[in-house]
């Protein structure tokens, strides 16, 4: 590989700053404006000035921006439907940059690895690029290329994270975001390390090596660096092409998508961070299950997910002192009475569909779009009396996650026992299992 000092420069750093920051600045107006003039809509106006801005500095802040658009109690409902209109997509970056990229990656002779590679890129997002190419064997691979600067544009931009949460924080006291702003900071970073990212894929394909169902791309070690991971292309039909499909085979998706998520974490305490609708492919009429994009991996302290499994069956039970047990092994600070009992119309929300043994939907009566917005709203309201409470950083993805399952079941109209199927999760669950497996798995792939 060609030595290319691409890394956390400080004139990069400067440059992207003083760049989000023009952006950002019309929208600080805007708060300013409205702080005095706002009325009724002053919230949605923000809103709308933020969105604009980020819209405008791509990269990782408009990717952090999609991120926390899709916890619904983490932003106030106006500032989570503006920013959720940000696409996941943005324009690809021209063959010159491709080109460059592979010989710094690969060597002067990057192009005589493949047979065919495509100057057009499959796919674009906000920290890099995707290209379909085929190797001379035959098998045809994915190209993730990081766009360039962009450890550099991280740090600048979860500085700029920082000011732009204060914004929400002067018109919703109700969350402490501490720590979950040092979680997303942590999980953004994880991401632009593409070594690390391939071995979350070998991880996953370990862990679910059981099922024949659900494929995971495999990474082709001699043509990965740091910023360029290649892989197995995977061809499949998107969820949302399965919509009206019968009812059985709707049924037989989710089933699928549970034990892809569950088992990783009731197991081996690791989720698959990132609930784009992207991110999962069907195949054979909807019986086999591509699995995409390991760059947001989380995995958890087992005592973490002891405290998920304790409150679930707190839940259960309706025992009020387990739940308050529950929340001190998730990591909450400054609990009483007052604020568990507010967490725990959340809680009941989330767990609900575990709870009750029969087929049911994941939440009758609410659309994907809709889902965990009401239950949010009030939480928001009661600990804007209450609060503030501190939400521990575990909690971030697995709640991101959990919201991007439930819509996708809503998606499906998928009528399953979802509490049939949690408690096969849990068969043998103790916390010492737990720790012992995640730390086998994370020894065979080198993540120890």
């Amino acid at each position: 590989m060609v030595d290319d000092p691409e890394r956390n420069r400080l004139a990069a750093r400067l440059g992207r700053t003083a760049k989000v920051g023009a952006n950002l600045s019309g929208a600080g107006l805007s708060f300013a404006a409205n702080a005095l003039w706002g009325g009724d809509k002053g919230d949605e106006r923000i809103a709308q000035a933020l969105t604009a801005a980020l819209g405008k500095s791509k990269g990782p802040l408009m990717k952090i921006a999609q991120m926390v658009s899709t916890i619904p109690d983490f932003l106030p409902k106006e500032y989570a439907e503006q920013l959720s209109q940000l696409q996941s997509h943005a324009p690809a970056m021209g063959w010159p940059f491709v080109r460059r990229r592979m010989r710094a990656e690969l060597g002067s002779d990057w192009l005589g690895r493949f047979s065919m590679f495509e100057k057009e890129a499959a796919h674009a997002a906000s920290l890099g690029q995707v290209h379909k190419a085929t190797l001379h064997d035959g098998r045809q691979v994915a190209c993730k290329l990081q766009y360039p600067d962009m450890a550099s544009a991280v740090e600048s931009d979860v500085s700029q994270l920082r000011v732009l949460l204060g914004l929400f924080r002067r018109i919703d006291g109700s969350v402490d975001p501490g720590e979950m702003i040092d979680e997303i900071t942590e999980r953004l970073r994880e991401e632009l390390d593409y070594a690390r990212e391939a071995k979350h894929m070998a991880l996953y394909a370990h862990i679910l090596e059981p099922y024949d169902f659900v494929t995971v791309p495999q990474p082709q070690a001699d043509l990965c660096t740091d910023r360029l991971l290649t892989m197995s292309w995977h061809d499949g039909q998107s969820l949302s092409a399965f919509e009206q499909a019968p009812q059985e085979t709707r049924n037989k998706i989710a089933r699928n998508l549970f034990w892809t998520w569950w088992l990783p974490m009731n197991r081996y305490a690791v989720i698959h961070g990132d609930p784009h609708l992207g991110n999962y492919q069907l195949t054979d009429a909807g019986a086999g299950l591509n699995l995409l994009d390991f760059g947001c991996v989380r995995i958890f302290p087992p005592a973490f997910v002891v405290g998920v499994v304790d409150l679930y069956r707190a839940m259960l039970h309706d025992d009020f002192d387990a739940s308050y047990e529950a929340y001190k092994k998730w990591g909450f600070k400054g609990l009483n009475r007052e604020l568990v009992e507010i967490l725990n119309i959340w809680a009941r929300f989330i767990y609900g569909p575990l709870l009750e043994d029969r087929v049911r939907t994941v939440a009758d009566g609410v659309s994907a779009g809709d889902y965990g917005r009401k239950e949010a709203f009030e939480v928001r309201r009661l600990l804007k009396q209450k609060g503030p409470v501190t939400i521990p950083r575990e909690f971030v993805f697995m709640d991101r996650a959990a919201i991007g399952l439930g819509a996708a079941y809503l998606r499906l109209g998928a009528e399953l026992n979802f509490h049939a199927l949690f408690e096969e999760s849990l068969e043998g669950f103790s916390a010492e299992r737990l720790a012992q497996s995640q730390k086998d798995a994370l020894m065979a792939v080198g993540l120890n």
